[in-house]
């Protein structure tokens, strides 16, 4: 009899545990249908989340695409792309487009965030900040979160335009946000820098503050999310690694220079260029180093991380990367857009424009999309950096494209959005 009754304990104890990982399970996938990752894309091969944490070839739910910030479109892009429509906004448009459910969500210069209807162009919504919106949108669980010069960060129902709840920095906020699962994965969080010198982690449901880490500078560009850890550049010099769990700092690299590009995280090494001429891979594991007396410490600034540097001349790196298995491909403010042998950083092309690069690419297919200063919108093969297509819109684009459903749309300085078609 007490066999049989520890049998039984037994058989409900392992049902239990079954169902309990099928409700975990279903409420993941549940968060990442709302938050535009199709449930096919949640493992790969490895049986972990692929890299980069892509969106399906439809959506491009924040800067760069996912949280890993690579900059990689799953989608595929003809050789010419047709004009479809422009939107005039009330002031430049920095800001980088997100796309989600049919709507292109931006903000801009003159103060505002719009939802614009991704086939048409034609205006859903408007929300008034006090500041200039040059961050991107991040699109996740039906909520726009973007930050604004007046030093809030908003939450935005996507659907009504109207604002859920709104967080005061310090200081201006001109970097997109990320998101990360909190502990236990029923929750999400919601990760922006600032001018505060402050990386803030917020419940994306109240906006309550999580957790905060201090800086030595302002945060100029977009934090990364990889392996439970948030990277991200700042004006102190620091590539700063920080866990995602309580905002405790994992390590701190030395890059000799101040950084306002945003980083790429792939296969534990994070891509970024700063302000000394100077684009590096660093490696973003934990290290350990042993001090004078034997003692072993963690999480001191160092920059025996760095892996490679990659400089060609004297001119900044502004714009982050697109990160790819082979190549990282990366504007410079010296005219030109340079594909990079992803693992030893030497040089496989560089393609010449007219204007600065602040623009930063997206890897689509063989294919990569930029703009440039010069007021041009470029298509690049990556095989051998030929032009593939150009347009010309005639001012600024600092905006970095979003690709999605065959769509490319982009921000330029002329206070315009516009949206260019895959002709198949």
């Amino acid at each position: 009899m007490t066999k049989i009754l520890c049998i039984i304990i037994g058989v409900v104890l392992v049902v239990g545990v079954f169902i309990t990982g099928l409700v975990i399970f279903a409420r993941v996938v549940t968060i990442n249908e709302e938050f535009g990752v199709m449930p096919s894309a949640l493992t790969g091969a490895t049986g972990r989340p692929p890299e980069g944490g892509m969106a399906g070839v439809n959506s491009w739910a924040m800067f760069r695409g996912g949280q890993r910030l690579l900059g990689v479109s799953p989608g595929v892009l003809s050789d010419s792309l047709e004009f479809a429509w422009k939107f005039k906004t009330a002031g430049a448009v920095k800001s980088s487009p997100a796309i989600l459910g049919g709507k292109v969500f931006v903000g801009s210069d003159g103060g505002n965030i719009y939802a614009v209807d991704l086939k048409s162009g034609e205006k859903l919504w408007a929300y008034k900040t006090e500041g200039n919106v040059e961050a991107g949108p991040c699109v996740v669980g039906g909520k726009v979160f973007v930050g604004s010069g007046d030093g809030f960060f908003y939450a935005i129902d996507a659907e009504s335009g109207q604002e859920v709840w709104k967080y005061e920095t310090g200081g201006k906020i001109l970097g997109g946000a990320n998101w990360v699962f909190a502990p236990g994965g029923t929750k999400v969080w919601i990760v922006v820098g600032s001018y505060d010198n402050k990386m803030y982690c917020l419940d994306s449901e109240s906006g309550e503050l999580m957790w905060e880490y201090q800086s030595d500078s302002y945060i100029n560009g977009s934090p990364a999310i990889g392996d439970n850890v948030v990277v991200f550049g700042g004006c102190d010099a620091q590539i700063h690694v920080v866990s995602a769990v309580d905002g405790s700092r994992v390590k701190a690299i030395d890059t000799q220079s101040y950084i306002a590009a945003s980083a790429a995280v792939f296969d534990g090494k994070v891509y970024i260029g700063n302000y000394d001429n100077v684009f590096m891979c660093a490696d973003v594991g934990k290290r350990q180093t042993t001090d004078d007396r034997g003692q072993t410490t963690e999480g001191k600034k160092d920059d025996g991380a760095i892996l490679w540097r990659y400089s060609d001349k004297e001119f900044v790196f502004f714009s982050s990367a697109a990160v790819n298995d082979e190549v990282v491909v990366v504007g410079s403010r010296d005219r030109r857009v340079h594909c990079i042998n992803r693992t030893d950083g030497k040089v496989k092309w560089t393609f010449q424009t007219q204007g600065e690069v602040d623009s930063s690419p997206v890897i689509c297919g063989d294919k990569v999309v930029v703009g440039s200063n010069d007021g041009r919108l470029y298509m690049i093969r990556i095989a051998d950096g030929s032009s593939v297509w150009s347009y010309e819109i005639g001012e600024s684009i600092t905006s970095s494209p979003a690709v999605a459903a065959g769509m490319v749309v982009v921000g330029s300085d002329d206070g315009y959005v516009y949206a260019f078609e895959s002709k198949q």
